[in-house]
């Protein structure tokens, strides 16, 4: 087999080895009706096996334990949420990104909805839940707090706050007040900005007669194991950055296969002590909830899963050094919570801001993060100047062309001069046909004669390979491209093509089965990879020619099933390729094969085997 076939081969391998890899470790994108039921799990919408039941009391005296997170009695069956809302006094949130409550019962963060956010592509779907309380089907929230052995009664979740407003808006700070009875008064004050971060701080006033010694703890608890995509390159559960130890991620499986934790049977989990900067939290695809300590100050974080009846309980917690508050004084301690969207730039800002370690890395950007934060930040910045991530997507495929247009061009070149050689190439084989050692150095020294790369033809294959990573990785992760419209009928560039060519596209009045995504743009895919192949000669072998026909169609269907901006970007990017070739060639006066074996293709008379050779 010639060189240039040789090298046609490696070009398919290589884009397979991409595409079946890909498939294989990140598997297609779900299908809309997967999606719509995923997006309710997100956040978090699934129920758990069981009902919430109590949750033990943890042992003070190590230094990791896990802050306490307790939870209505055992056999309560869950009611609906707006039932388990009910069950408390509330303080209203109400912000420009968030609504909800916090429960004067509790003190909890507990309920939160992502005003800008919704389920679907329409506004008028619901809006995304995030936070719910004990007592739902799915609780998960956020609280704080002190624990203690030797202060006396302390806030629990049924400690009653008196709040001095009725809403906790940006910059109107709510302060909620309990006494305990023993000397001790607890203050909280609250505070949200205009996105997704709250600040809360604890205060202690002393009025008793004894010292008191507390630490100042805060956790996130989400019961029951949410539904998750289940992709190789997104990680769903337990995340955090804890000190030196940097980046821990925990998926909900992982935890519960860590040692039996603080002596309970029942319970497994990972702790690290005595680290100073970071958070810890759990992270959806688009949403997270994550408490957020003194970034100066040192702490014991903890992953844990415990079993309560038939329900498994994931939390992340902190806990900050002891406090000893004497007589007559009072002590302090400032967290915050992160809850809401994972927008690039919001949580950038907070990292910036609030200089909260490593806290860019909630975003799951993976061990590639080299290529695709630069990925987004160039489709953020032509979105922002044009409106649209689908043209955004189209201009930073042109720009990347332009980029490598030299390397391009150097391959082009050299696949035009193999073309040019082929008469040449034909008589070695003829010559050396049962010498193919002769045959590989007469093949050598004529490359070497002519100066001809034969491996050129790989370059544009390999160059795509980490573009088409990178932007599917930004396409999937970010949620900036999250129901992002392009024209047409594609209203989200993170979900497939929605048409189907099983129903004429739409023209047919049933809807086309989910377990077939061949769309518009899959199809437009697949003809300009056709043709991107016609713009080579037709290799001498019936076999060959066959499979070279028939590769542009089993990439339409393993791509139909890809979100549409990244089908979108690889039609585009054959478009230019197909382009870029015709021009070298005939700059470099080489017959364009296209039309000959466009009609050998669709006539019933094949090509002759000598065509590559005319010009």
């Amino acid at each position: 087999m010639g060189n240039d076939k040789t090298n046609m081969f490696v070009a398919i391998a290589l884009s397979l080895a991409v595409l079946l890899g890909w498939n294989y470790f990140v598997a297609a994108p779900m299908s809309e009706r997967q999606k719509q039921a995923a997006a309710h799990n997100q956040a978090p919408g699934q129920a758990p096996n069981g009902a919430p039941v109590a949750s033990p009391s943890p042992k003070e005296g190590g230094p990791a334990a896990p802050a306490p997170g307790t939870v209505p009695s055992a056999g309560q069956a869950p009611v609906s949420r707006d039932e388990a809302i009910a069950r408390s006094a509330r303080l209203r949130i109400d912000t420009p990104a968030l609504f909800g409550s916090v429960a004067l019962k509790g003190g909890r963060i507990d309920d939160v909805l992502l005003k800008n956010y919704h389920e679907t592509v329409s506004d008028e779907s619901p809006r995304i839940v995030l936070l719910s309380p004990s007592g739902s089907a799915n609780p998960y929230y956020a609280e704080f707090g002190w624990v203690g052995s030797d202060a006396g009664p302390l806030p629990n979740a049924d400690t009653l706050w008196k709040a001095d407003a009725e809403v906790l808006s940006p910059g109107k700070p709510v302060t909620l007040t309990s006494d305990n009875g023993a000397g001790l008064t607890f203050k909280r004050i609250l505070a949200v900005d205009d996105k997704f971060m709250f600040t809360v701080r604890d205060e202690v006033d002393n009025t008793g007669s004894k010292a008191v010694t507390l630490y100042p703890y805060s956790l996130v608890s989400r019961w029951g194991k949410p539904q998750t995509q289940g992709y190789y390159v997104l990680h769903e559960g337990l995340i955090g950055a804890l000190g030196a130890d940097g980046l821990q991620e925990y998926t909900y499986d992982k935890i519960g296969k860590e040692p039996v934790f603080g002596g309970n049977p029942n319970t497994h989990g990972k702790a690290w002590d005595n680290v100073t900067g970071g958070f810890v939290g759990i992270t959806d695809k688009y949403w997270a909830a994550a408490v957020i300590p003194d970034q100066d100050k040192p702490f014991n974080g903890a992953y844990t899963e415990r079993t309560e009846g038939a329900t498994k309980v994931y939390q992340t917690s902190v806990r900050g050094d002891a406090v000893t508050v004497a007589p007559g004084a009072s002590s302090s301690a400032t967290q915050r919570l992160f809850a809401g969207a994972k927008e690039v730039n919001q949580i950038n800002g907070y990292q910036k801001d609030l200089n909260i370690k490593q806290f860019d890395l909630m975003i799951d950007w993976g061990w590639f993060w080299f290529l695709t934060k630069p990925m987004f930040k160039a489709l953020d910045f032509f979105f922002h100047w044009l409106g649209n991530f689908g043209v955004a997507i189209l201009l930073v495929t042109l720009i990347l062309k332009i980029f490598f247009l030299p390397i391009a061009n150097r391959s082009y070149v050299s696949m035009a001069k193999m073309k040019a050689v082929q008469p040449e190439m034909a008589s070695i084989r003829e010559r050396y046909k049962d010498d193919k050692m002769k045959q590989q150095q007469a093949m050598m020294e004529l490359y070497k004669k002519e100066k001809i790369n034969p491996v050129a033809g790989c370059w544009p294959v390999l160059i795509q390979i980490p573009v088409f990573f990178s932007l599917y990785k930004v396409l999937f992760i970010t949620i900036e491209m999250r129901h992002a419209p392009f024209f047409g009928w594609i209203h989200d560039l993170a979900a497939p093509d929605p048409t189907s060519v099983l129903n004429l596209f739409g023209l047919l009045p049933y809807a086309a089965p989910d377990f077939v995504h061949l769309g518009v743009w899959p199809l437009i895919m697949g003809v300009t990879m056709f043709v991107q192949m016609k713009m080579n000669p037709a290799p001498p072998d019936p076999v060959q020619a066959q499979v070279f026909t028939f590769m542009p169609i089993i990439f339409t269907f393993m791509l139909g099933s890809f979100p549409a901006g990244l089908v979108i970007y690889w039609a585009w990017n054959n478009t230019l390729s197909v382009l870029q070739q015709y021009v070298i060639m005939r700059r470099n006066g080489v017959k364009v094969e296209l039309w000959d074996n466009l009609r050998g293709t669709f006539s019933k008379k094949p090509p002759e085997k000598g065509a590559a050779a005319k010009s």
